[in-house]
């Protein structure tokens, strides 16, 4: 049987350390998305590509999993039983024997299990899947359980496991010295009935301690109790030492057998243990947002050099799942006239929620997931940089600001042309004047380093500076930074973004007037 390789998340020739753009767990965590796509068994991190291959290849992994309902709960009941072989795999070699044939049973057991689990749910949707990674997983499944390899292996392991599973207790010999003191120690027998616990004293006076082998006249001690971990390890592996050496000749055989099986034929499951996690986990975030009844869509992919992002109804998806209902959307593109932008408006207007939902439509797609939007175009980046307000800043030495501006500074170290930089009311630390200034030399130096982006500010009067830093930048090469606002309608913030220079008078406006505190209505509550 050819071994192929199998991957849910990987076409043939592609490697998980290929092509990963640089997405901290900082970006993660600014984004929120690694709570909602939270992963025991590895990090979200590492499963971001910039491959457009490798991406398609996913999409039509998640197709198939959202159009047959049945796959989601199948890998999701495979987990417990691949963890288990996990478990056991630490517990062999922690052993003192690494060799454990008793390990080995146990392990192929469950091995034999999973397939036999995946079997019978494959084959219900075999025909209905189109996607090359769960098509040749289920070819795998299908060829290994109906292959004649399968079927001996599976009789000659139930011989052997009918004999290991018989075995109830041991008898333990202990040799005493002249002082009764230990001298030697072995298994006088492997039983098929559990001992049973007897009343000493009546034994000691009858002196009848042969009456019934399987009767107990002392424990050693409370069995685990009081032991530490150290203590337990050790009294497990001098019985299982023991059983290996009474079983060793009939099973010395049947290690090979299992050796070629688990680590040739069937460790390709615990290989693909992260990557079930990680598919179940984000079909579920898909699922969670379908039932928002927000649109999704797969988008098509573009080489990263492109620089394409054009993006019809885009929303934020963690903002959707929370507050469960259908969001207010905007159409979103970075193009020749406007690559990185100034984003302003009333507080609370939406400005994060956009500039979030942009960087997520990045990483969802990056992943593979289909994005929030109603249709998208998009050229993968080979970063994400975020710079948002962070409660545990390093501040007693730099102070506020000087942490701020540290951290704007990294940022600078690792993007390229092809980066997405995403700050999020950056430099609020400091009155508007400095603000102002440091964030023209931020925008300048992002400018011409040609990346994409989005500068969320309260800093209204920042907008009237980007004409200027346009025209100085242009010069060098630098690409052209536009701005958009956040609306307000009658005073009530519509959520909705505009491309247009900003007028930040009109903001205070419609909320002076909202709130009552115009001059006229002043005058007006004054008079009364």
């Amino acid at each position: 049987m050819e071994n192929i390789e199998v991957s849910l998340l990987y076409p043939r020739g592609k490697s998980k350390s290929d092509n990963i753009p640089k997405i901290s767990e900082e970006t993660l965590s600014s984004l929120e998305l690694n709570y909602a796509i939270d992963l025991k068994d590895s990090s979200l991190c590492e499963y971001f590509t910039t491959d457009k291959e490798v991406i398609e290849y996913r999409q039509s992994v998640f197709k198939d999993m959202l159009e047959n309902k049945a796959l989601c709960s199948l890998l999701t009941s495979l987990t417990p039983i691949l963890n288990d072989i996990t478990e056991l795999r630490k517990l062999s070699q922690e052993s003192a024997n690494n060799d454990s044939y008793l390990y080995s049973i146990t392990e192929i057991e469950l091995y034999v299990s999973a397939i036999e689990h995946l079997y019978d749910g494959l084959k219900n949707v075999k025909d209905k899947v189109k996607s090359e990674a769960l098509v040749t997983l289920a070819n795998r499944v299908v060829e290994l359980t109906e292959s004649d390899y399968y079927k001996e292996l599976n009789e000659r392991l139930k011989e052997l496991t009918s004999r290991v599973r018989e075995i109830k207790s041991v008898t333990i010999g202990v040799n005493l010295d002249a002082r009764l003191r230990p001298e030697s120690a072995g298994v006088l027998s492997v039983n098929n009935e559990y001992f049973k616990s007897g009343e000493l004293l009546q034994k000691i006076l009858r002196l009848d301690f042969k009456s019934n082998e399987y009767t107990c006249i002392a424990a050693l001690q409370p069995f685990k109790k009081g032991q530490n971990d150290n203590q337990q390890l050790a009294l497990n592996n001098a019985f299982n030492n023991a059983l290996n050496e009474v079983y060793k000749s009939s099973m010395r055989s049947w290690k090979r057998v299992v050796n070629e099986y688990v680590l040739e034929k069937a460790d390709f499951l615990i290989k693909l243990s992260p990557e079930i996690e990680f598919v179940v986990k984000a079909t579920e975030l898909i699922k969670a947002l379908e039932q928002t009844q927000n649109t999704l869509t797969f988008p098509i992919i573009y080489p990263m050099n492109k620089k394409i992002f054009n993006t019809k109804g885009i929303y934020n998806p963690i903002v959707a799942t929370k507050l469960n209902e259908i969001m207010v959307t905007n159409d979103f593109s970075f193009d020749k006239d406007g690559m990185f932008y100034v984003l302003s408006g009333p507080n609370r207007g939406g400005k994060s929620v956009i500039t979030c939902a942009v960087g997520l439509t990045f990483a969802l797609c990056q992943l593979g997931l289909p994005v929030p939007a109603s249709s998208a175009e998009i050229s993968p980046v080979d970063g994400i940089f975020t710079h948002f307000p962070n409660d545990a800043e390093d501040t007693i030495d730099k102070g506020r600001l000087g942490e701020e501006c540290a951290r704007l500074y990294e940022i600078f170290g690792d993007l390229t042309e092809n980066s997405l930089v995403l700050l999020d009311e950056s430099l609020s630390s400091t009155g508007s004047y400095e603000a102002s200034y440091i964030a023209s030399e931020v925008l300048s130096g992002l400018s011409l380093a040609k990346c994409r982006g989005i500068f969320s500010t309260h800093l209204h009067e920042l907008a009237s500076m980007i004409p200027e830093i346009n025209e100085k930048c242009k010069q060098d090469g630098g690409e052209r930074i536009d701005t958009l606002v956040a609306g307000m309608d009658n005073g009530e913030r519509s959520f909705e973004i505009f491309r247009k220079t900003p007028d930040g008078r009109s903001y205070a406006r419609d909320i002076a007037d909202k709130y009552g505190i115009s001059l006229d209505k002043i005058l007006k509550k004054i008079k009364k």
